[in-house]
């Protein structure tokens, strides 16, 4: 039940039955409260307006922070809880989360002393329980310009070593929401809820519409969570006044950059100009950086990078690494993402508290916000417990979530997980795929690579102007993965509209085509849907918004 082949049975599930726990939003956060929901035995259905994971989670920085961040806040309990919640990730999703050894330079007059950064990491590491081989590391100012040649030398007094844990934040949300399907919730993208019902004063349910079809949906529920990022205050709008507690938005970008240009070795977490602190993080053959941090009342749906941002990251970019000469030109690709957080009077973007809250109306609607993509899991667990009260189910049933792998990520540890992608690997040349080929496709999927062989083992001697690797990667995300335009496969199941811009370009008419065939578009939808990708490619490079585009 988690295919695009499915929708006509998924919204006649919807319209029929009445569910204890209606979600709405299908990013990471809407992602985790279904799964920990169903797990616990409610029966759950999941509406968004977009495709799943299509604003903020899709949008970040790609980490799974360990929160070092929060240490020099002095918030020694979110550290803990942070460094946690991240061993937890990587526990339950290998494939699509790895450790990755992060540098901090340490210059005269910059933001980190050489002591307070040790005594710091060392802090760090007891507090987030770090593992022994992960601990940090001080380094003299000719072994950190080993580690990474390009970094300015003058100045430089020594670099500290920790490791944080890179991910795909869209995979993230597919792979949770495919363990969330598995196990009954009933999930469906591109739907809008319109306005709420209402007996007795309190919410049960919501008119909704299926905005590539036009369908209303009438779907009931005992209770329901708005959990819909930088949306929250529109919902409760719908509902009811909002309180003191309101909204405020800010947004944050990056830049990718070719290695050719920026040759990276491993990650950084290097001092701006403006004293704030930037990621620099390679990504196959890619290197992207950020973030910014600004206050934002623009477009939500497509937040853009703007000139002047961009020209901000390069600027920390030359002054960090005084032998890159980086342009504008070599700027490939740009995101940008909105974090809704909960305002704070007289504070600047950077000060905001990241925490979450939750709301509950009057009527019962049970909103929440704020919070990282890191805490995902216990900001569910604390949801669903509300939800669970409120429902009044006897006897409680705690969460489970915390020893469930998801979506792919059926693995013992380590050793387990890089067994099983030698193998695959091995085995993907019986299928017309190349030994690197198997390699990423076990990596990147992993546990469930094997309904992918089982496309190429089909496809193999099957004509096409798409590489085989595309288009077995295609029929995975359209009947695995609910994913309907080229835009979901490119940008939400894949990522390569970011990283691999110029195949994108490449193959993006053929794509069309195939996908046309699939999934028998209409001539208006196929000529749309291109129409769409192709405004997201120009968006991507720093042109005019896709929705902007087709407007004019």
């Amino acid at each position: 039940m988690f295919s695009s082949l499915q929708r006509p049975k998924i919204k006649q599930i919807l319209n029929k039955y009445t569910f204890d726990l209606l979600v709405i939003g299908g990013g990471i956060t809407g992602a985790g409260i279904a799964l920990d929901a169903v797990t616990r035995g409610l029966s759950v259905a999941l509406i968004d307006m977009q495709d799943f994971a299509a604003g903020t989670s899709s949008r970040s920085t790609k980490l799974v922070h360990g929160g070092l961040r929060y240490l020099k806040q002095l918030d020694v309990k979110v550290v803990a809880e942070t460094g946690r919640e991240r061993e937890i990730v990587y526990q339950n999703a290998r494939h699509i989360t790895e450790p990755m050894q992060m540098l901090l330079p340490i210059y005269k007059d910059g933001t980190f002393g050489k002591r307070s950064t040790s005594i710091g990491l060392y802090v760090y590491d007891l507090l987030a329980k770090v593992h022994k081989n992960e601990r940090r590391e001080m380094l003299t100012a000719e072994e950190a310009l080993e580690k990474e040649p390009f970094l300015k030398s003058e100045g430089l007094q020594g670099a500290g070593c920790y490791v944080e844990y890179q991910t795909d934040d869209a995979r993230l949300t597919i792979e949770t929401l495919k363990k969330a399907a598995e196990r009954g919730v009933i999930c469906l993208n591109y739907v809008k809820a319109e306005q709420f019902q209402y007996e007795q004063g309190k919410i049960t349910g919501v008119y909704a519409t299926d905005i590539l079809t036009g369908d209303r949906l009438n779907i009931q529920a005992a209770k329901i969570v708005n959990a819909t990022g930088p949306w929250v205050d529109e919902l409760r709008e719908q509902d009811d006044l909002l309180d003191n507690k309101k909204i405020i938005h800010t947004k944050g970008i990056h830049i990718v950059i070719d290695q050719v240009h920026f040759p990276l070795r491993q990650g950084l977490y290097f001092d701006a100009p403006d004293g704030r602190m930037i990621f620099a993080i390679p990504r196959g053959e890619k290197v992207y950086v950020g973030t910014t941090d600004t206050f934002y009342d623009g477009d939500k749906l497509e937040p853009k990078a703007n000139e002047e941002e961009i020209a901000y990251l390069i600027d920390c970019v030359q002054c960090a690494f005084s032998t890159i000469q980086l342009k504008r030109w070599h700027i490939e690709s740009t995101w940008a993402g909105i974090r809704p957080l909960i305002s704070a009077e007289g504070k600047e973007p950077s000060e905001i508290s990241r925490k979450d809250e939750i709301w509950v109306s009057d009527t019962g609607l049970i909103t929440i916000a704020g919070g990282k993509l890191t805490g995902y899991r216990k900001m569910a667990e604390t949801v669903v417990d509300k939800v669970v009260h409120y429902l009044d189910k006897k006897p409680f049933i705690p969460a489970v979530t915390e020893q469930l792998r998801l979506s792919g990520g059926e693995f013992n540890d380590a050793e387990h997980f890089h067994s099983f992608l030698r193998s695959k690997m091995h085995e993907a040349t019986l299928y017309g795929l190349t030994l690197a080929e198997g390699n990423y496709l076990a990596s990147f999927y992993g546990t469930n690579v094997d309904q992918l062989l089982v496309f190429a083992n089909v496809l193999k001697n099957v004509e096409n102007p798409l590489p085989l690797l595309m288009r077995v990667e295609v029929l995975y995300a359209i009947h695995y993965e609910m994913a309907i335009t080229p835009s979901d496969y490119l940008i939400r199941r894949k990522g390569s509209l970011y990283f691999e811009i110029d195949k994108v370009e490449q193959y993006k008419l053929a794509l069309v085509n195939y996908m046309a065939e699939l999934l028998s578009y209409t001539e208006l939808e196929k000529s749309t849907f291109l129409d769409e990708l192709e405004g997201q490619i120009q968006f991507a490079k720093g042109g005019h918004s896709p929705y902007e585009r087709m407007v004019t």
